[in-house]
C-alpha cells in the first residue's frame, strides 16, 4: 500500500533526532567505524521507514502539483495486466503478440527484484535472455537475430507462437576459505529449445538477465554526467587495479549519443527509455518512443495480429508510469549502531568494496522534477562499467561495454529482497543463492576484493554480510 505523507512526518522525526546529537564526519570511506548520524536516509527525504513486504512501494516525499494523483495512477498502469487486442479494455490492450509479461509487475514483483524460474514451466519470473549479433550494430549497438530480434519472448497471444523456451542448468563449483570453511557456487548454463521460427543464426550470443529493483531511480537520474565522469579512471593512472568507465550509449528521445546509467550494463540513459523499452520489449507494447511491434523477420503472425493502437500506451499514460517508477522511495538503512554492522562496514571499506560501491554522493539539477535535485543520497553506485572477469562474462557487447563488464548495481534496499520478494538470488543473473555467493563470483577488477574476503574469519564474514543486509 502506498501511504503518502508517511515519509515526511518520519524523516522530520529524524532529522529533529539528529539535530540533539553532536554531529560526526562523514567516515563511510576512511575505514573507521563511526556512524554519521544521516546514513539512515538512504536517499535523504526520499527515504522511507518501513521495512516490510511493502518496503519498495511507497513514493517519495516533494512531489507537487497533481503528480501525487499520477503517482497512483502510474502504479496502477505498473501492476494491471495487459490483455489481447481487440478489448473493451481498450487502454489496457495491445499486449504482444510476443511477450514475456503481462504487467511490470510480473518481473519487478511488488517493485522489486526477478529471480531465475523455478522449474522448466515457470515463466514471468523476471528473467529475460538477451540475443546479440556482434556483427550487427544500429547506433552503436548490436542488433539481435535476425528471426528472433533482441530478446527471446517465451510467451504468446492467441494465434502466435511463443519464439522459444529457456533452459537453465547448473554446474557445481566448490571452494574454501582460508579458514578451511568450504563454500558452492552455481554456475549457470544457458540454452534456447523449441524454437518456433527456424534456427538462431551463427555468431549469436545469449545473455541472462534479472529484473532489478526499481526504488530510487529518480535519484540515480540525477547524479550529473560530470560526477560519474570524476569517478571512472578507464586507464587506472591511480593504480587501484580499479578502472570503470561509463557506458555512452543512444538516447531514442535526444537523438544522440550520451551517458547510460540504467540497466545492467548501463545500455539505457534514463528511466523514460529504460521504461518505454520494457514496455516494448518483454509486453509487446507500443509508445511514441518504441512505436513498432516487437516483430522480427520472417513472424508473419505476429506481425499480421491486431493491436491495441498507436501507441498502445498513451503519451499521457506512460509519463505517469515513468513518474510512478522515477518517484519510488528507498527504504532506510536498519541495525545501524549494532557492533555487527558497524564492524562490517569496517570490512567493506578495508576491503575496497566502497571504490565501486561508493556511499555517498549528492544529486545535481533533476531536469523535469525538483524533487530528486541537491539531495545527498547513498545508493553504493558508481553507476560504471567495471570488468568483473570470466566467471560472470556473458561474452555480449552492449554498446560500450565489453562482454565481461556490468554496471555496478545500487546496493541499496538489498537487506529487504528476502522480505519484498521471498528470495535471495543475486547477480545478474540470480545465480547467487545467498550474498556470500554473490561476493565470491567477484573477479576482474573485483579479484583482490575477493581474495580478501576469503581470508576472513567466520566471524569476520558475518559481521560483512549483516553490514550488507542493513542497506
Amino acid at each position: 500500500m502506498h501511504k503518502p505523507g508517511v515519509t515526511a512526518k518520519l524523516f522530520g522525526l529524524v532529522m529533529a533526532t539528529i539535530a540533539l546529537v553532536s554531529c560526526e564526519k562523514d567516515q563511510d570511506t576512511t575505514g573507521t567505524t563511526a556512524t554519521d548520524q544521516d546514513e539512515i536516509l538512504s536517499a535523504g527525504p526520499g527515504t522511507v521507514f518501513n521495512d516490510g513486504p511493502n518496503a519498495f512501494g511507497f513514493q517519495i516525499d516533494g512531489l507537487e502539483g497533481d503528480d501525487e494523483l499520477r503517482f497512483f495512477v502510474g502504479n496502477s498502469f505498473f501492476n494491471q495486466n495487459w490483455v489481447q487486442a481487440p478489448s473493451s479494455t481498450t487502454a489496457r490492450d495491445g499486449l504482444g503478440p510476443l511477450f514475456n509479461s503481462r504487467a511490470c509487475s510480473g518481473c519487478h514483483f511488488k517493485d522489486g527484484r526477478g529471480r531465475p524460474p523455478g522449474s522448466p514451466d515457470e515463466k514471468g519470473t523476471g528473467l529475460l535472455y538477451r540475443i546479440t549479433k556482434a556483427a550487427r550494430k544500429v547506433n552503436g549497438q548490436q542488433t539481435g537475430d535476425l528471426h528472433y530480434g533482441g530478446q527471446l519472448q517465451d510467451r504468446a497471444i492467441g494465434g502466435v507462437n511463443a519464439e522459444g523456451s529457456m533452459n537453465i542448468s547448473y554446474q557445481t563449483i566448490t571452494g574454501q576459505f582460508k579458514d578451511g570453511t568450504p563454500y558452492t557456487l552455481h554456475q549457470p548454463q544457458y540454452q534456447i529449445s523449441d524454437l518456433s521460427y527456424g534456427p538462431l543464426e551463427g555468431d549469436i550470443q545469449i545473455s541472462p538477465r534479472v529484473a532489478n529493483q526499481v526504488i530510487g531511480l529518480g535519484f540515480l537520474e540525477a547524479i550529473s554526467e560530470q560526477q560519474l565522469l570524476s569517478w571512472s579512471d578507464p586507464d587506472d593512472l591511480d593504480g587501484d587495479g580499479i578502472s570503470g568507465r561509463p557506458n555512452y550509449v543512444w538516447s531514442e528521445v535526444q537523438q544522440q549519443r550520451t551517458v547510460g546509467r540504467f540497466g545492467w550494463k548501463a545500455n539505457q540513459p534514463d528511466v523514460l527509455q529504460q521504461t518505454a523499452a520494457a514496455f516494448n520489449g518483454d509486453m509487446g507494447i507500443t509508445t511514441w518512443v518504441y512505436p513498432n511491434e516487437n516483430c522480427a523477420q520472417g513472424q508473419q503472425a505476429c506481425a499480421d495480429a491486431p493491436n491495441g493502437g498507436s501507441p498502445e500506451i498513451e503519451d499521457e499514460d506512460l509519463d505517469k508510469v515513468v513518474l510512478y517508477v522515477r518517484s519510488l522511495a528507498v527504504p532506510a538503512r536498519r541495525n545501524l549502531d549494532k557492533p555487527e554492522v558497524k564492524a562490517g562496514k569496517l570490512l567493506f571499506n578495508q576491503i575496497g568494496c566502497n571504490h565501486c560501491h561508493i556511499p555517498k554522493m549528492v544529486t545535481d539539477q533533476h531536469p523535469e522534477m525538483k524533487a530528486f535535485s541537491n539531495k545527498t543520497i547513498r545508493p553504493y553506485t558508481d553507476l560504471l562499467l567495471h570488468d568483473m572477469g570470466p566467471g560472470l562474462a556473458d561474452g555480449i557487447e552492449d554498446y560500450e561495454a565489453s562482454g565481461s563488464e556490468w554496471r555496478t548495481p545500487p546496493l541499496w534496499g538489498i537487506g529487504l529482497f528476502s522480505v519484498v520478494n521471498d528470495h535471495t538470488r543475486y547477480l545478474h543473473d540470480g545465480r547467487a543463492h545467498n550474498l556470500m555467493e554473490a561476493v565470491l563470483w567477484h573477479d576482474g577488477e573485483a579479484k583482490a576484493a575477493k581474495e580478501k574476503v576469503l581470508e576472513l574469519s567466520a566471524a569476520e564474514r558475518d559481521q560483512l554480510i549483516q553490514f550488507l543486509q542493513s542497506l
